[in-house]
């Protein structure tokens, strides 16, 4: 539940700071007659992402078993290329990301002949964007959960990421972006190297992968699946009381690359590298 409700919170949010700036951005410099053309565009992106969603489990429950563990690996691996895609991206992105959307949205207003149109297309790329990316890793997370847990969360990350959206450019609370996407990209990463494993046990159930299935260790005595602690864990980060060697292999690897990368100081931007190297 933690997970799904975690990934929406973030996912949520940077979809309430796409079409806040927008909104606000269009309000604040005397252009608030184009708003509908905003909410069209989010709409749109929410009935795509339904839709869409919608489609790949029904794809999905109609496949036979194997071909069903293939189709749940490869959304696992999707899932996964999302995620870490996401997290990067943010990072990178942080810093400018109102400067850029404001500078998109008059490139928009002064380019375009319908500028209707063009708010309408790039609301709706970006909030599809986010709601494709959620698409793909909640399926991911609710193959590995049963119940209305996993469900549940995703839920009341979207409701919580609202109330935010709506706090942060109606009600003038701030929030320190770059600390939560930093911490949210953490856990996001170990998330990712969950699936990761999932995919691998995936594809051996398929028939495709039998390598290292020799069993690493067994915590069933200690840290049992069955248990609150590890039913949670299980939940959260895909924990497995006795995985395979290329479960624990690929886990470890995933994390420790991504995370050494993830974590090193961001290189500064080429203005202030500029003005540095001339001092």
């Amino acid at each position: 539940m933690l997970a799904s409700f975690l990934i929406m919170l973030r996912e949520g949010i940077e979809a309430a700071l796409i079409t806040g700036i927008v909104a606000s951005y269009l309000k604040q410099s005397g252009r608030g007659e184009w708003l509908p053309a905003v909410w069209v565009g989010v709409f749109l992106a929410l009935a795509m992402s339904l839709f869409a969603g919608a489609g790949l489990i029904f794809i999905g429950s109609e496949l036979p078993q194997k071909a069903q563990e293939l189709f749940e690996a490869a959304v696992g691996l999707i899932a996964v290329f999302v995620l870490v895609s996401m997290v990067f991206w943010m990072r990178r992105a942080a810093r400018t990301f109102k400067h850029d959307m404001q500078r998109s949205i008059d490139d928009a207003m002064v380019s375009s002949n319908g500028v209707g149109w063009a708010l309408t297309g790039m609301v709706f790329f970006a909030v599809a964007r986010e709601g494709l990316e959620s698409i793909f890793f909640l399926l991911a997370i609710f193959q590995q959960s049963t119940g209305p847990a996993a469900p549940l969360g995703a839920l009341a990350g979207v409701l919580v990421a609202a109330v935010i959206g709506f706090a942060i450019f109606y009600g003038g609370i701030r929030l320190d972006l770059r600390r939560f996407f930093r911490w949210t990209g953490i856990f996001i990463l170990f998330v990712a190297a969950g699936l990761l494993a999932s995919v691998l046990r995936n594809l051996h159930e398929a028939g495709v992968w039998n390598g290292l299935q020799q069993r690493a260790f067994d915590l069933s005595g200690v840290l049992p699946e069955s248990g609150i602690a590890g039913a949670t864990l299980s939940g959260l980060l895909n924990y497995r009381e006795a995985p395979t060697m290329g479960e624990v292999i690929v886990y470890v690897v995933f994390l420790v690359v991504t995370l050494f990368f993830f974590l090193r100081p961001a290189a500064p931007p080429p203005k202030l590298a500029a003005s540095a190297g001339r001092s």
